[in-house]
Formats: C-alpha cells, sequence, structure tokens
C-alpha cells in the first residue's frame, strides 16, 4: 500500500466512506428523497407506538404475574438491561448492514417480543421477552436515527426534531388506542398481537423507500469502533444526552406524584401533569427544525435549557395547580429538541459511523433515564419532593452553561 493511500482503518478512510454515502443519496430525485423522509416519519411512529402499546399493559404484567413492587422493577430493568447490551454490541452490525435492514431486524424483534408479553408462561421467560423487547427497541432506536441522519443530511435541512415529535405523536395514539380498545373489553393479549402485527405492516411498507445503503466495510466498521470509545466529542455529547434525560426520567416519573403530594391537585388533574410535560414535548419538536434551521444548534440547546429551568423553578416556587402545569408545560417544550439536536450531532463525529456515534450517546443517555427517577426519589427520601426536584433545575442550567460550548466546538 502507497504512503499517500489512507490505511483501511484511518478515520480519513472512514470519513470519504461517509462522504461518498452523501453524495450518493443527495444525488437521488427530490421526489426519492421526500419519501424517505415520510417512510422515517412512519419508523418513528410506529416505534413510538409500540413502546407506548406496552407502557399501557406494565399493570396488566403485575397483575397477571403477582409481582411486588421489587419483582416488577426488576421487570422494567429487564427492558433497560436488554437496551443497553444493544448499544455496546449491535453498532457495528448496523454500519456494516446499513438503516434498512437494521431498522426492519431491529422492529420485528421489538414487535414480536412485545406480542409475547402476556402470553409467556413464566417470571423467567418474561424477564427474557423484556430483554429481547429492550434490545430490539435500542437497535430499531440507533438505526432509525442514523436513517434520520442520513436523510436529514440529504435534504439538506434540519427535520430530526420533527421526526421525534413522531415518536411522541405515536406514543400518545399507542396509549390512546390501547386505552380505547381496553376500556371496549379487548383482550389485552389480542392488543399486543394487534401492535405488533400493525408494526409489522408498517415497517414492511415503509422499507424500500428508505435511503439505499452505501456499505461500510468491516475494516471501517472495526476502527469506528475503537474511535468511539476514544472520542471526547462522543464522551462530552453523551455526557450532556445522560443530563438532559435525568431531567426527562424525572419528569415522567414524578411529575403526578408532585401534582398529587405537594400541589395537592385531584387525580385527574395529577395525569394531566404528564399530559401538559408530554404535550408541550411534542409540539416543542415540530418547531425545533425550524429554530435549528434559523439559529443554529448551540442557540438552541441553550435557549431550550433556559426554558427547562424557568419551567421547573416555575412549579417548583408556585405549587399551586395552574402555574405548575404551565411549569410542566413549559419543561416539555424545554426538553423537547435535546435527543434529536445531540442525536444529529452524534452522528457527525469525524472518524466515527453515524450508527457507533449513536449508539455512545444514546447508551449514555440510557443511564441518565434509568437513574434519574431513582435520584430524584432518594434526594426527595432525605429532604422533601420538591428538594429533589431542584436537581432537575440544577441539570437543565448545567445544560445551558455546557452545551452550545460542545455543540459550537463541534461546529453542528
Amino acid at each position: 500500500m502507497s504512503e499517500s493511500t489512507p490505511s483501511a482503518t484511518s478515520p480519513d478512510h472512514h470519513d470519504h466512506d461517509h462522504d461518498h454515502a452523501l453524495a450518493a443519496h443527495r444525488q437521488l430525485p427530490p421526489t426519492e428523497r421526500e419519501r424517505a423522509r415520510y417512510a422515517t416519519m412512519a419508523i418513528f411512529f410506529i416505534a413510538g407506538m409500540i413502546y407506548a402499546s406496552w407502557g399501557v399493559h406494565v399493570p396488566t404484567v403485575r397483575d397477571k404475574f403477582a409481582l411486588s413492587p421489587g419483582m416488577l422493577s426488576f421487570a422494567l430493568l429487564a427492558v433497560a438491561c436488554g437496551s443497553i447490551l444493544a448499544m455496546l454490541t449491535t453498532a457495528s452490525w448496523i454500519a456494516r448492514a446499513g438503516t434498512r435492514a437494521a431498522s426492519l431486524a431491529g422492529g420485528i424483534a421489538m414487535a414480536v417480543s412485545c406480542a409475547l408479553i402476556l402470553v409467556t408462561p413464566s417470571y423467567g421467560m418474561l424477564l427474557g421477552v423484556l430483554a429481547a423487547f429492550g434490545f430490539g427497541m435500542a437497535t430499531l432506536d440507533v438505526a432509525m436515527n442514523a436513517e434520520a441522519s442520513a436523510v436529514e443530511q440529504a435534504l439538506g435541512r434540519p427535520i430530526m426534531s420533527s421526526l421525534h415529535g413522531m415518536f411522541s405523536v405515536g406514543g400518545m395514539a399507542g396509549a390512546a388506542v390501547g386505552g380505547a380498545l381496553l376500556a371496549h373489553g379487548m383482550a389485552p393479549e389480542m392488543h399486543l398481537a394487534l401492535a405488533s402485527a400493525v408494526s409489522v405492516a408498517v415497517l414492511l411498507i415503509s422499507m424500500p423507500a428508505v435511503l439505499p445503503h452505501v456499505p461500510h466495510h468491516a475494516a471501517h466498521a472495526k476502527a469506528s469502533s475503537s474511535n468511539r470509545w476514544r472520542s471526547s466529542a462522543l464522551w462530552a455529547l453523551g455526557g450532556v444526552a445522560l443530563i438532559a434525560l435525568i431531567a426527562e426520567g424525572a419528569m415522567y416519573d414524578w411529575a403526578t406524584v408532585y401534582m398529587r403530594d405537594v400541589v395537592l391537585a385531584t387525580p385527574a388533574l395529577s395525569s394531566a401533569a404528564y399530559a401538559a410535560f408530554t404535550g408541550g414535548m411534542a409540539a416543542g419538536r415540530f418547531g425545533g427544525d425550524f429554530v435549528r434551521a434559523r439559529f443554529g444548534a448551540p442557540q438552541l440547546v441553550f435557549g431550550s435549557a433556559a426554558l427547562a429551568f424557568v419551567g421547573m423553578v416555575m412549579a417548583l416556587v408556585l405549587p399551586y395547580a395552574f402555574a405548575t402545569m404551565t411549569g410542566l408545560t413549559l419543561m416539555g417544550l424545554g426538553l423537547a429538541n435535546m435527543m434529536p439536536v445531540l442525536f444529529a450531532a452524534a452522528t457527525r463525529v469525524k472518524g466515527v459511523s453515524a450508527a457507533e456515534g449513536l449508539a455512545h450517546v444514546a447508551g449514555l443517555a440510557y443511564f441518565g433515564l434509568l437513574i434519574g427517577p431513582v435520584l430524584i426519589g432518594g434526594v426527595a427520601q432525605v429532604s422533601t419532593l420538591p428538594i429533589g426536584l431542584s436537581v432537575v433545575a440544577a441539570c437543565c442550567a448545567l445544560i445551558a452553561l455546557v452545551g452550545p460550548r460542545i455543540l459550537r466546538r463541534l461546529r453542528v
């Protein structure tokens, strides 16, 4: 090999590989690029729908297997463990196999394991099925975000936030439809089977429109994998993602409790607090692409973190129903675009494939989602819940300080 030829394992060779893929995608007719965007929207929607369909049945699982709170927590942990295992092991394969094959494989694994959750005969098998569900979900997560980044770069404009918005809409639709079907007497097992069948059908219909894959050679994927663990940029992005999901995870688990125990709201109003947060999040995601295109990613992250900080402080300082609901909506708006922006940045780190970059940042973020509720609960245990939730405000302030600086350094 001559000195002028980049080695097969060098970052430069990998970046050339990426540029070649990008050029190939940009040469596609505009209609094909738009079709790829709609196909990716559909994939994000069904990912949110099937995750929510499982979420609706957490109480069903508890009752069917007569689980104690500890055993139920262990079952939920199995999902997280499967997800983290996938983040650690599948990224190189996704880079080689391509987002089309990986989205299909991850989506089918997620759908099939979801359909099996309520028909497994024992608690031990349930843990295995839930771990498989988490593994499939995380594989789909990395693959569809890598695809989203490729479509975004092919189109030449931000679309990542609106795609994450479709995940939120899918989640709301999955929860609403699931609740309605169960209220009308559909068996829970039948509901999960139906949701899984719809998901697989949408995946199969969407796949032909997904961008064609430009393969990475095994040597490139191996180099990308080793670069992933040495990349200070990925560790920095992952750190911000972890802090953001500590805040987001805390909101999912503690917003309703705060409304009930501190604001002393009715059960219906307490449930509406969760809807206010998720509604703010969905709305923020559909506006995020415009803001990122107009002002840039660093400004979007600064404004988002500042908004979330104001919302959390408002909810804590004014523990009245209307003020708290407004604060939680602002929290949702503020946290909405953290993951889309950080994921988009992770796919563009030099010397690392989009899938490896995503897996690294998403893997660290998942730890934030896991430890967030526990951290808030621990602080609340030794003090009060408002003091526990002040940790969320501190997380938002920290992101406002360091997030924009990291993104400027990466020039994304």
